[in-house]
């Protein structure tokens, strides 16, 4: 009896041991919750409504995935995907879209075969303590426009 409890005390202690090592492994870090969401939709909503601009807008995670989308009425419907695409490029790059679109107006043509590089402005990421934590996309004008929607939604959540 004695031996086989020692034999199922060792067990347990050999597994007890690599999660605790595991744990000191693991990384902490911020996500974007739905209401910082919410908050970066109604600012950016905001700028393009300020300017009378109709847009799309995309708030998504470190890895891409929609968090929640917005259309604001008579945006095009082609924007929709656009909006949620340069989200993902500029969460996914951790770089606002408009590096690429800087990038290939200055020759390099190499980025055309990075999959999911956006090469237009209007994907701003979400910086919290020096790390990509989302992005923010917009589409439904020129570029230039898509992107102070955009920076208007992630400058609402440094501001909170």
């Amino acid at each position: 009896m004695t031996k086989t409890f020692s034999l199922a005390t060792l067990a347990l202690a050999l597994t007890c041991v690599p999660l605790t090592a595991a744990r000191g492994q693991l990384i902490e870090t911020k996500v974007v919750s739905l209401e910082a969401a919410k908050t970066m939709v109604a600012a950016a909503e905001a700028e393009a409504k300020k300017h009378s601009w109709n847009m799309a807008i995309a708030i998504v995670d470190s890895h891409g995935t929609l968090i929640l989308f917005h259309r604001m009425d008579e945006v095009q419907i082609g924007s929709v995907d656009v909006a949620i695409e340069k989200a993902r490029s500029a969460a996914r790059f951790r770089r606002p879209t408009q590096a690429f679109a800087d990038a290939l107006k200055s020759g390099n043509q190499g980025l055309l075969s990075l999959q999911g590089a956006v090469a237009v402005a209007g994907g701003v990421p979400i910086t919290v303590d020096g790390k990509v934590i989302g992005a923010v996309g917009c589409s439904g004008m020129a570029s230039d426009q898509d992107a102070t929607v955009a920076q208007a939604g992630v400058d609402a959540l440094v501001a909170r």
